[in-house]
């Protein structure tokens, strides 16, 4: 919008007191370092200069992700004459699609223990049906060993381990195998969203929505039934992830769908971002070997 100031660098914003922003960009320089260009450059151009500049004895270099400025020794030995020209540049993500690759990845490893979780239960179940004849010989064997010992019955209660290995027991080998096969259909199913969901495809934020609507209701019967903490867990982050990839992701057409989520990537990716980021000092470099002008020059290391 015309008028609107251009975004200051990330960790420059007067800090919210009651709701902290993350600053994304910030969290990926510190987990995968600065994204700095023409460290290993003999000059720098004129066109340079909006990530790199030369300063009484000092190469300022700009990190293309965070917007932070470095200063550093120019090389002793440069590699190559000139930092690499812009189309030969894939500039790191920031603003939004930064945002989203996180909490699409974080999502992604929710749905990877699910995963773990659903495959070993189906792995389980199919070992047990494989083998429940024997375990059951073996399992009524020890309770009537415990019986003939204590001198009487063994946990008549409805509750409790005996009670839920009685009824695994009476399931029968088919209905085991059927809940065996659900479950590792179910974990082909999370395993498919979090392969998706980490690699960005927009297939898998519909499919994670879906897989995830579904069970909400489920979740809240079971919540009826008895009150738990992992019971209430569950579901706000389940409620949490269909309110972000609904609003955030604009599935189904929401505010713009898919075409509008494009253009805001589009918008804050590749050069054109980091343009409209570039301070005043930077705007404007000067070609190599030419002293900067003292209004340009920062008596402080921009951050």
């Amino acid at each position: 919008m015309a008028g609107t100031p251009p975004p200051g660098p990330p960790g420059t914003e007067q800090p919210r007191r009651y709701l902290p922003k993350l600053r994304y960009e910030l969290i990926g320089c510190g987990l995968h370092g600065h994204e700095l260009l023409g460290t290993d450059a003999a000059s720098l151009r004129r066109e340079d200069g909006i990530f790199a500049r030369d300063a009484d004895g000092l190469r300022w270099y700009r990190c293309l992700r965070c917007d932070s400025w470095l200063a550093l020794p120019r090389p002793e030995r440069p590699a190559a004459q000139f930092p690499p020209r812009r189309q030969d540049v894939a500039v790191p993500l920031r603003g939004r699609p930064l945002r989203d690759r996180y909490v699409l990845r974080l999502i992604a490893l929710d749905r990877l223990i699910h995963f773990l979780v659903l495959s070993g239960l189906a792995a389980a179940v199919i070992l047990f049906a494989n083998n429940k004849a024997t375990l059951n010989d073996d399992f009524t064997r020890i309770l009537k060993d415990l019986q003939g010992g204590l001198g009487g019955p063994v946990n008549n209660s409805p509750r409790g381990i005996v009670h839920d290995l009685q009824r695994l027991f009476a399931f029968s080998t088919t209905n085991l195998y059927l809940i065996g096969a659900g479950a590792a259909v179910y974990a082909a199913l999370e395993g498919t969203e979090a392969v998706g969901l980490w690699l960005g495809r927009r297939w898998a934020e519909y499919l994670t929505f879906i897989a995830t609507v579904v069970f909400v209701p489920y979740e809240v019967w079971e919540l009826a039934k008895s009150i738990s903490w992992l019971k209430i867990l569950t579901l706000i982050i389940n409620l949490a992830i269909v309110i972000y990839l609904l609003y955030a992701k604009r599935l189904f057409g929401l505010r713009g769908g898919g075409k509008a989520e494009r253009a805001e990537r589009e918008r804050d990716t590749g050069w054109p971002a980091i343009e409209r980021a570039t301070p005043p000092f930077a705007a404007e470099p000067r070609t190599a070997g030419d002293p900067a002008p003292a209004a340009q020059r920062p008596a402080v290391p921009p951050d």
